[in-house]
This record gives C-alpha cells, structure tokens and sequence, in this order.
C-alpha cells in the first residue's frame, strides 16, 4: 500500500454524489431563465456532530456568490433550490462544515427536556458564544457576549439560562456568524448554461420560401414570405424556419424526386450550396437581396416570429470554396472531389467538408464566421443540418465562440443517428435536438421514450424537439392514416413536448403520398420543385393548429417537459398523460387515440391525487378542443374516441 501524506485533517466532512451534474461535471446542465436548479448531495461526517450545508452560485465564474441554505432530507441527502434570472453561463458549488455551536445548542435542547443539563454543558456553551462574539462585531457581538456571561453567571437560574442559550435572538446572531475554517467546498463548480426562454418553449413552422408563390411558374421570394408571415402567426408559432437560402448549384442538380438528371427549369436541391453567385454568406439571387431578407427578418419580429436559418455545413461543386479551398475537402485519387454517399444513396451534387484538413482551423474559423455574418443580419435562430457528420470538438469549440458573442442565439440539431452521438451533440452545446418521435408510434413505445427523455439524465442536458413530418420524413403512420393520423401525431408533438415543429403547408394540408412504395420521402417533394399551396382549403388542419398553439401558450403546464406524467388505461390503443406545474395550479390531461381507422374507449387512472394534490373527489375536467365539461365521480374515468370525431381530448382540471 503507498503511504500518503495526510491533507487537511480537520476537515471531516464528505461531500458526494451532486446533483443535477453531466458526466461528472464535463458538460454543463441546462435551464432557461427563470427556472429552478434544485440541487441534492450525500453530506456527512463522522460521529454525532451537526453540519451546516450550503449552496452556492453565481452568473459566470468571477461574479459574486450568492447562497441559500441546504436542507436535510433524510439519510445524510440534502437539498436546496435557487433560481436562474440570467442568459448565460453560471456555476454552483457545495459547501459544508461541523458546527460545534449547534451542536451543542441542539444536545442542549435535548438534556432540557430530559432535566439533565449540567453546569458543565452551559460553561461550554458560553465558551462557543465567546468564540462566536470575536468574530462578529457591533450589536450582534455585544447580544452573543452578554449571552456569554449570562451563561457563565450560576447566581443565575439554571432554567433561565438554559432559555438565554435558546433564545431566538441567540441563535439568530449565532446562525449569521458561522465559524467555516474547516469547510469543505467541490474541488471544482458545477457548471450550467441558462438560454432564453424560447429555447425551452417554442413552436416552429417550416416552409421552403421558393414556394410561397401563387404560381408553381414564378420562384417565390422573401417578400413572399412576408406576405405569409400573417398565415404563420395566426396559427400561434414562435419561429419560421427556413430551408437553406442561399444560391444553388447547377452542377449535378437534382431534377424532380430527386431524379439524377435535372429539367431546364428545375429548381434543384436547396441544400446544395454555392454557386457563381457566391456561398454560404450568398442569397439566392431568385429569393431576393440582403435588403430583402432584413425586411424580413424585421416584419417577422413584427409579427411576434423569429426567423430561424438553415446552417448545413456542404457545398456544391459550384461553392466557390472548392476552388479556393480545394484543401477543405477529400480528393479522390483519380482527381476528383468527394461527393456525399450514404450507400447505396449518392448525393453527386453535395461535396462534403473534409474535417480532418491539414487546414482544419482556417476551416473552423470560416464557419464560425458564417454564423456571426447571419446574427450580424437579425438572426439568432439557428437549424444545423446533420450535424453528426461533422466534428464534434469543431460543435463544442464553434457553439462556445458563437455564445461568448451572443449567448442568446438557438441551435437546433438535425441529428437522426445513434442515441448516444445524438446525447453528446447536446452536451457539445446544442439547444435543442430532434428526437426519434416519428418512429415512436405505439402508446407502449411513446411511454417509454419520453420516459427516458424527461425522468432519467438526459433530461438535464437533452430538450426534445418533436416533428410529425420534415422534408426528409413523412413516416408510414401519416401515408395510411390520413387525417385522424396528422390529427394524433400533432397533439401527441404539441402536447408532449414543449418544443415541436411541422413541416408545412404540407401537414396541415395533409399532403401523404410517398414517392414509391416503402419509401419515407414526399413524392414531388420540395426539396426538388417549386409549389404553389392552397391555405384556405376547408379540409386543412389550420385550426386545430391554432387552437392548440393557443392552449400551449395559455396554460404553464404544457410549457415544460419535467412534470409529465402517464397513467394507466385498459386499452392499449389509447395514450393518456398529464402535464402540471410545480404549485398545481394548472393540470392538463391529454388522451390521444393512437388507432387511426376505429374508434377506442377506455378506463383512465386519473385524479387530482394522481398528480400530487390533494384528493377532491367528484371533479371537473374540461376538454380544451370542445369546451365541453365532466364531472369525473372516481378515480378511474371513461373516454371515448372516435378517429372521424374526437380523436383527443386536452382536459384542464378545473379549480373545486
């Protein structure tokens, strides 16, 4: 065995097992202003001494510390809360120390009431308020000095005496003077980012700009989008998301559905960047000019929207980089550049970055100076196109550049791959993620996904954002469920989570068709053609949406993710689950029928007790989409919903 040098002998406390903490401290927790970090830790010492235990935090790592005072809950588990008022970085630590003094005030109380105080116990407590005097000073020292000698002072009585040493003026100036020499403090804080609250609550609406024309013959413009910007915000969403805009390439452009060859007046694919007219700070001539897109940016804000862009780090053959930087991707030996492949897909109008470049840190500078040209043009929403095939120390490194500058811009990751590079991209700094919602289509499944999402770890470092459909994804349960399917899935995305997005108008105009048999692709899909949509179609879904999005933003309860509940059903077609804030005043019982061609009814487990309050039974629910109310006489309640009909119910518990 090694022989070690002992450090710090009088310090006995032990400190383990903190929490909230990402991989040992590596990465930081997340919150969005305003809310809590309650923070638990394994305190304990030896013997029968008392602690005192403390958290402390504080904005940034040089600011001054704040603290509040940590409970014991039980089995050496403390705990305390405090709140974040700040868009940032911010760190907590722990500290905690023996307090003789209470100590012995709390043996006191005991020997009290046991009548067997001696004069030795108050001579030792009038030695701890002494000690306690000399480190304070005015009206406080001269209370604990004058306590002292009262202790001292045995012409006194003893019952007398003992009340003085519990005095609650006594232990109040006692409690604001700790004796900390023997403290222990985490060797090193906890760290946490704090985001805006639009990261922690939005709704996103996507659609490509080139098709808010009234004609598929004319290439729609950003003066387009602003006439549709009334549309969006009418439907109640925070951020309109935008495709990349940017000019295309013409080499090897893609023709419609994605066909090899592309027409004369093919648009082609937006992600395929770069063209003569410039790269990834370029404007695709056809959408409009720089002086467009601000007026766009601004009649958004107007409108209570925020633009969100597209950032997808790939070129075209055509991006200027390939000739000015021909290092910044892989040559291939027989002279040509690299192009995208997924085998056995082939994407032969996408060169992709080489991040292995000998060059790599002119590289990463290039690309962080992409995103600080478009913050410089308004915005501070960002969607990251695949980010998991890029370098994830590059994502750690530019995130962090990008935030030092602007701390409150977004980043949404486009990452459908394995679950863990898809956990690490969040801790790299990613805001918000996409998640596997689309392929969670069962009750069974959807449980215990959002079960791994908000009750184990990535909760404090993962925000879902949930999609029904993408450009990219339109899942076989909205081909063959029509209707009563977008119906689900959007109340399912919208209630679940607190972040969610559509891909529209094509969800709410319920376009379904596949481009083959098997296929999760739109057929004519706009990744690769120009359309002109029909907003005002009697059949569209646009309501529904709107309605929702105003229930998401009048109701705190479906604002966050950590309070979600699931409660049990006898009927494995029907998904039932709650949402409520921290005080209860507000509960929302969601019930979704997850069968798209019959109708489903059940028994519920759901009552106010089954949320934490207090048992009131009969009680009122009342459906948010009807206005329709019911006394609920039990514990467990009937639905029934109809796909054609009813096909949820988003149920406020009404205040008894």
């Amino acid at each position: 065995m090694a022989v070690t040098t002992p450090q710090a002998g009088t310090k006995r406390v032990v400190i383990d097992r903190v929490e909230p903490q990402v991989d040992a401290g590596l990465y930081p927790v997340k919150r969005v202003v305003g809310e809590l970090i309650t923070v638990t830790a394994d305190v304990l010492c030896d013997g029968h001494d008392m602690l005192r235990v403390v958290a402390r935090y504080r904005r940034g790592s040089k600011g001054r510390w704040n603290e509040v005072a940590m409970t014991d809950q039980g089995n050496d588990r403390w705990g305390a809360s405090f709140s974040v008022d700040e868009v940032g970085p911010w760190e907590y630590t722990v500290v905690a120390w023996v307090d003789h003094l209470l100590t012995w005030r709390e043996g006191l109380r005991k020997k009290a009431a046991a009548g067997i105080v001696e004069e030795v116990d108050l001579l030792v407590g009038a030695d701890h308020l002494r000690t306690v005097a000399e480190r304070g000073s005015g009206s406080a020292a001269r209370l604990l000095a004058e306590a002292a000698a009262f202790l001292e002072e045995r012409s006194n009585l003893l019952q007398s005496r003992i009340d003085r040493a519990l005095d609650a003026g006594v232990i109040q100036a006692v409690d604001r003077l700790p004796d900390r020499t023997n403290a222990v403090t985490l060797a090193t804080p906890l760290q946490v980012w704090v985001d805006r609250k639009l990261a922690g609550f939005s709704a996103w609406y996507e659609l490509f700009p080139r098709s808010a024309t009234d004609n598929v013959h004319r290439h729609g413009t950003f003066r387009d989008v602003i006439n549709r910007l009334p549309y969006v915000s009418r439907l109640g969403f925070d951020i309109l998301y935008l495709p990349p805009i940017h000019p295309v390439g013409v080499t090897a452009r893609k023709g419609k559905n994605n066909a090899v060859t592309a027409g004369p007046d093919d648009p082609g694919s937006p992600w395929a960047i770069g063209s003569k007219e410039g790269g990834h700070r370029g404007i695709h001539p056809q959408l409009g000019t720089l002086k467009d897109f601000r007026a766009l940016v601004a009649a958004a804000k107007e409108a209570g929207l925020e633009i969100a862009l597209d950032i997808a780090f790939q070129c075209s053959p055509d991006h200027p980089w390939v000739t000015e930087h021909p290092q910044w991707f892989v040559q291939r030996p027989d002279g040509s550049v690299q192009y995208a492949e997924n085998p056995p897909k082939k994407y032969q109008d996408i060169y992709p970055l080489n991040f292995e470049s000998p060059d790599w840190k002119a590289l990463w500078e290039e690309l962080r100076d992409i995103f600080l040209y478009w913050i410089a043009q308004g915005v501070t929403v960002f969607r990251v196109d695949n980010p998991h095939t890029k370098s994830f120390p590059f994502w750690d490194w530019v995130i962090a550049e990008v935030h030092h500058q602007d701390p409150t811009v977004i980043f949404l990751a486009e990452a459908f791959t394995r679950p863990r590079r898809m956990y690490r991209l969040a801790k790299g700094g990613f805001t918000q993620s996409y998640t596997y919602f689309t392929w969670r289509n069962t009750p069974a499944e959807l449980q215990e996904y959002l079960t791994e999402l908000t009750r184990g770890a990535p909760a404090e470092f993962f925000r879902p954002n949930f999609w029904p459909n993408t450009p990219d994804i339109l899942h076989e349960d909205l081909q063959s469920g029509g209707r009563a399917a977008h119906v689900a899935r959007f109340i399912l995305a919208s209630t679940l989570s607190s972040n969610y997005g559509i891909y529209g108008p094509v969800f709410e105009l319920q376009e379904s068709t596949p481009a083959r048999p098997g296929s999760e692709e739109y057929l004519n899909s706009e990744k690769y053609e120009i359309h002109s949509w029909r907003l005002d179609e009697t059949y569209s879904l646009a309501p529904l949406i709107s309605a929702v999005n105003g229930i998401r933003r009048t109701n705190p309860a479906l604002q966050s993710n950590r309070n979600l509940r699931f409660h049990s059903v006898d009927n494995n077609r029907l998904l039932c689950y709650s949402k409520s804030t921290d005080e209860g005043d507000n509960v929302i019982l969601v019930c979704v029928n997850m069968d798209y061609q019959n109708g489903q009814s059940g028994w519920v487990e759901f009552s106010p007790a089954a949320v934490g309050l207090e048992q009131k039974l009969p009680f009122v629910v009342r459906d948010l989409l009807t206005g329709i109310s019911y006394t609920w006489q039990d514990t467990w309640n009937y639905i029934a919903l109809r796909p054609a009909d009813v096909a949820a119910h988003i149920f406020v518990l009404e205040t008894v």
